[in-house]
């Protein structure tokens, strides 16, 4: 995420300055982008060289708010964290909390936000009258987790480190669950909550929602929102498929996504927002909290 972030910035003709705290990761940075990387001890560096006025935070889970809070306490006043912004739901109300005390204004990254997808898709939605119902699915390949040398942790979080993607575009176009009931069982060894997932409710807005996973079977990510006259289906989640009333067939919409195919997809929106300053987009911490609570009772983590 780090280099597909220095992608954009160069892009943009931002002047970065990137630290990195591993010799290996440093090395493998500086040979993929040729930019120099600061490594070392980040509390070193910054009492050294003082804190940036704003920094993205893309560093692995189970460091993200660690490297936040340190910045935060050393002065950076405004940051882009990478989802889902802490580990666990302890770990991001003590970041919350200490962003409140420095005055730090911290924004969670959900690049799907930014897809050209969902950008088209917002104001046919809203041409409609809103969105009535929604389905989403997160089945996750097991297979494919169950290899990566991650932290435990991170893993037994899988609902906050990595499915919150499809969850946060759904709530983010259809509203927070204001009713919900929630399903789960199974297990797995590295996320022994559960293995499948299945639930309902009504969000805020009024919307009827479903969604289900089974990571012990085949599946893929999706999201589709209806309304009283069109079906918008994000399957893969970086496209946009239409169904109008009265009518079975999926159209492909035309998206002008040509920087979703040249950067990380909604990458470069995303971070050319956090550099203007506007947060529209965004999920803040304080949003964040209310999310996690959600995505927590939907995977059965402890409370």
């Amino acid at each position: 995420m780090g280099r597909d972030y220095y992608k954009v910035t160069k892009a943009l003709g931002e002047p970065v300055k990137v630290i990195g705290r591993g010799d290996q990761s440093a090395a493998e940075f500086e040979a993929a982008t040729g930019q120099p990387v600061k490594h070392g001890s980040l509390d070193i560096i910054l009492e050294y060289e003082g804190a940036p006025e704003r920094a993205i935070v893309a560093v692995s889970i189970d460091n993200l708010a660690l490297v936040a809070s340190a910045l935060i306490r050393a002065g950076t006043k405004r940051l882009l964290l990478e989802k889902p912004g802490a580990l666990n739901r302890a770990q991001l109300a003590t970041l919350a909390a200490l962003a409140a005390a420095h005055g730090a204004r911290v924004v969670i990254g959900y690049n799907r936000r930014f897809h050209a997808a969902t950008l088209a898709a917002e104001p046919m939605i809203a041409e409609d009258g809103g969105a009535t119902s929604c389905v989403f699915e997160f089945t996750e390949w097991a297979h494919t987790i169950t290899p990566l040398r991650l932290a435990a942790e991170t893993k037994q979080n899988w609902m906050y480190s990595n499915s919150s993607h499809v969850s946060d575009l759904a709530f983010y176009l259809c509203g927070l669950p204001a009713e919900m009931t929630a399903y789960h069982g199974g297990g797995l060894d590295w996320h022994t909550s559960a293995a499948r997932f299945a639930g309902a409710g009504i969000t805020e807005r009024g919307v009827f929602f479903s969604y289900h996973a089974d990571w012990e079977a085949p599946g893929r990510w999706g999201v589709e929102v209806m309304t009283r006259k069109r079906r918008f289906i994000f399957r893969p989640m970086e496209k946009l498929q239409i169904t109008p009333l009265a009518s079975t067939a999926v159209e492909m919409a035309e998206l002008d996504d040509s920087l979703d195919k040249n950067y990380k997809p909604g990458l470069f929106l995303q971070t050319q927002a956090f550099l203007a300053g506007d947060d529209r987009r965004f999920c803040s911490l304080a949003q964040q909290e209310k999310n996690l609570a959600v995505y927590g009772r939907m995977a059965g983590y402890s409370q």
